[in-house]
């Protein structure tokens, strides 16, 4: 992936506690094609310089939730409030939605995964879903996928 100053960036690092963090902000330079990429993160007015690795592009499906809890999918509740949780994530990265229609308590796609909602972005439909990680099951993922998309 190559970036270009003033791309929109997803910064994946480790917080100040150990615990995953991830930042918003631009880039504000590239040190060539493996980089690495100074980033101007959201609210801070210096830049740091990061890894390629840690950078992703901000799109619609690269903004994604990782939770500890099955419970978050179990309870019907607690699943309604995942769309809201992932709502304010994209809005935190600058993301436009168009639309945004919820299935109320989800609906069911394959064993722990669950279709939250439709949404529209840039033109693209796209489904929101919140699924049990196969590789770590205590984990749940809430993220878009084009619609139509193969479930991953």
């Amino acid at each position: 992936m190559t970036f270009t100053p003033g791309d929109r960036i997803r910064y994946e690092c480790t917080g100040d506690d150990g615990f995953p963090l991830v930042r918003y902000g631009f880039v504000g330079g590239v040190a060539g094609s493996a980089g690495p990429v100074v980033v101007m993160l959201d609210g801070e007015l210096s830049g740091d310089v990061v890894n390629m690795a840690q950078v992703q592009p901000v799109t619609v499906t690269t903004v994604e939730l990782l939770l500890h809890g099955t419970d978050l999918i179990d309870d019907p509740d607690l699943r309604r409030g995942l769309l809201s949780l992932w709502h304010a994530e994209a809005d935190t990265a600058g993301l436009d939605i168009d639309c945004l229609r919820a299935t109320g308590d989800g609906e069911c796609d394959a064993p722990g995964m669950w279709c939250l909602a439709q949404l529209m972005a840039g033109g693209e439909h796209y489904v929101l879903r919140a699924e049990q990680l196969p590789h770590e099951p205590e984990m749940v993922r809430v993220r878009a996928e084009l619609l139509g998309a193969k479930l991953s």
